[in-house]
């Protein structure tokens, strides 16, 4: 029995190198192709990574493309196309090009072509950009002698108003039509004096302006308009007058004639506004202050951010148009003479013992810098998206 089991034993020596010889010739037989499967994916690997940096590179392209869009408005008008160079995004070049497709009063509709080049490729992604641009139209704060938001208020027995109230264009509160922002007005006015020396000194003299007139002055602080030459002067605007701080016109010194002359006296000082959550209580004191040692003439617009004290005297007739506007305030008015225009204020206009006319102002709409429609907001939107690779 021993001799048998020894010789079963030994009739099994060397099968473990058959098997070892059998699974070496399938590893070989498999090494190659695996290696060789490997190494092409490791390729389309690089080529994939490639392509995707190209991709975001062509992205980063339209979202540049959109903020330039957004931020610099003026980029494609007055010319078919725009392009510009982007170097090292990702490792690529991209090269951006923006088209202004389609213009109407709804909106701007631009072309963003995008490509972005690598080694031997490249991608482009084509994109629509929408901007849909919010309106305000402000023309209906004119086609009345008083308009406010809130309130108006009609005090002394020499009050007078032209229309009287319930008439067409007659005294309106509750205004339901559009209201100007602060920032509306001073876009809109900066322009007229963001390239002019800033005004260094607190008091202008109108005596050193007659010959030329009141030029484009931009003065960022307060601001006292006086004439310490001879009584009676006459002084022209001849641009915009910007003003940050509270300012105060006629209150010193001699007399004189402040002719507007279809220009604009912008104060931005908010002193007196009234506060958003209680926008018809505003405040006691006042950011324009306009009083008897200043006579008004012409057409023009007289507009404050905060509270105005109008008092001066009136040398007007029915074609001076003359727009006195508290943005976020009250308008006080207690004139020397006949006013012909439209007095408002967000919160309230209060004449006391003077006289306003309405008149029908369109003879002078474009003699006056009144932001009748004004651009409130562009939204911006991806309306389509191809990408080529």
């Amino acid at each position: 029995m021993k001799i048998a089991v020894k010789s079963l034993i030994r009739d099994e020596r060397g099968q473990a190198m058959v098997l070892a010889l059998i699974l070496l010739l399938i590893g070989g037989l498999i090494c190659a192709p695996l290696l060789a499967h490997m190494g092409t994916g490791l390729i389309a690997g690089e080529v994939y990574e490639s392509r995707a940096a190209e991709l975001y590179a062509a992205d980063a392209g339209v979202e540049d493309a959109i903020w330039k869009i957004q931020h610099d408005i003026g980029l494609c008008l007055g010319s078919p196309s725009t392009t510009y160079p982007m170097t090292d995004v990702n490792g690529k070049s991209v090269d951006v090009t923006i088209t202004l497709t389609h213009e109407d009063e709804y909106g701007l509709i631009y072309l963003v072509e995008s490509t972005a080049t690598g080694d031997g490729s490249e991608t482009e992604i084509d994109a629509y950009i929408t901007a849909d641009i919010v309106t305000g139209n402000y023309s209906g704060i004119l086609d009345n002698v008083i308009t406010s938001i809130c309130d108006y208020t009609l005090q002394g027995g020499q009050t007078e108003v032209d229309p009287p109230e319930g008439e067409e264009h007659g005294p309106q509160g509750d205004y339901p039509g559009d209201w100007p922002t602060a920032e509306i007005f001073s876009d809109m006015y900066w322009e007229d004096v963001k390239d002019e020396v800033p005004y260094g000194s607190g008091s202008l003299d109108v005596k050193d302006y007659t010959a030329t007139g009141i030029v484009p002055l931009y003065r960022d602080g307060t601001l006292a308009i006086k004439n310490t030459g001879t009584a009676g002067l006459t002084v022209q605007l001849t641009g915009t007058v910007y003003i940050t701080g509270d300012t105060l016109i006629g209150g010193t010194d001699h007399a004189f004639t402040l002719d507007l002359n279809g220009q604009t006296i912008f104060v931005e000082s908010a002193t007196g506004a009234a506060r958003e959550d209680e926008p018809c209580e505003p405040g006691s004191d006042y950011a324009l202050i306009i009083v008897g040692k200043c006579t008004l003439t012409g057409s023009g617009c007289i507009i404050a951010v905060g509270n105005i004290k109008f008092q001066p005297n009136m040398d007007c007739s029915p074609s001076d148009y003359i727009v006195v506007l508290s943005i976020r305030g009250k308008t006080y008015m207690q004139p020397n003479g006949d006013f012909y225009g439209t007095l408002a204020g967000s919160a309230e206009v209060h004449i006391q013992n003077g006289t306003a006319h309405w008149w029908d102002s369109s003879f002078i709409d474009e003699g006056l810098e009144f932001p009748y429609v004004a651009v409130i907001d562009q939204i911006y939107s991806i309306a389509s998206w191809e990408v080529n690779q």
